[in-house]
């Protein structure tokens, strides 16, 4: 699994620029399938709008990338709001911007600003995540081992998860893949070697953006 970038949550937010209202959802999606139905959902909901524009970003690599000015200027609403997705290296969301016209023109440069800022705007509310794997290592000590445990779990800022106490303590902490070896040498010189520690699974967490 490659590492990405995501929303945090699904939402939506809603401002008024010059008398229109527009309304922006952001939700996460897999597929193609469920970005167009998302859209497509927004569109009978919002079926008086003026507008329902959209844009969305799939794939671990960001590979498929969409966009729809629904009646807009070219130009004017899809592409700005896939460039605020891509610049904040966003996948597997997609956007849908609805607009009910409040009877002033907004010009090209108006439009761009109002479409791109009313997802820049929802993405400020929601937040962003990064989604990765991270390296499951299973670790066997000694109660006398135990009480220094967390002070080194303290130099690397991490939890301990499915403590058992039984002769020995048996705990899992996760660790970056790419840290992985790292955190186990550091585990192994601070026990002096005397320690059991085994890699275990992967699991896939999701990490603030700040």
């Amino acid at each position: 699994m490659k590492e990405y970038r995501t929303i945090t949550a699904d939402g939506l937010t809603e401002e008024e620029i010059k008398k229109s209202r527009f309304i922006c959802h952001l939700k996460r999606v897999k597929t193609e399938d469920e970005a167009r139905d998302f859209i497509n959902y927004i569109k009978k909901e919002h079926y008086r709008a003026t507008h329902n524009c959209s844009a969305f970003i799939l794939g671990e690599q960001m590979e498929i990338k969409r966009s729809s000015d629904d009646g807009e200027p070219s130009g004017t609403a899809g592409v700005p709001m896939l460039t605020v997705l891509e610049n904040n290296h966003l996948t597997n969301v997609a956007a849908v911007v609805t607009r009910y016209f409040g009877g002033v023109k907004l010009g090209a440069g108006g439009l761009i600003r109002a479409y791109a800022g009313a997802v820049a705007h929802c993405l400020a509310e929601i937040g962003m995540v990064v989604v990765k794997e991270q390296q499951g290592i299973a670790i066997t000590m000694s109660y006398s081992q135990y009480q220094e445990f967390a002070n080194w779990r303290a130099t690397h800022d991490l939890e301990e998860y499915d403590t058992a106490f039984l002769a020995d303590i048996r705990t899992m902490i996760f660790v970056d893949k790419e840290d992985t070896q790292k955190i186990i040498d550091s585990l192994i010189e601070f026990y002096h070697g005397k320690v059991q520690v085994e890699t275990t699974e992967f699991r896939v967490v999701e990490v603030p953006v700040h």
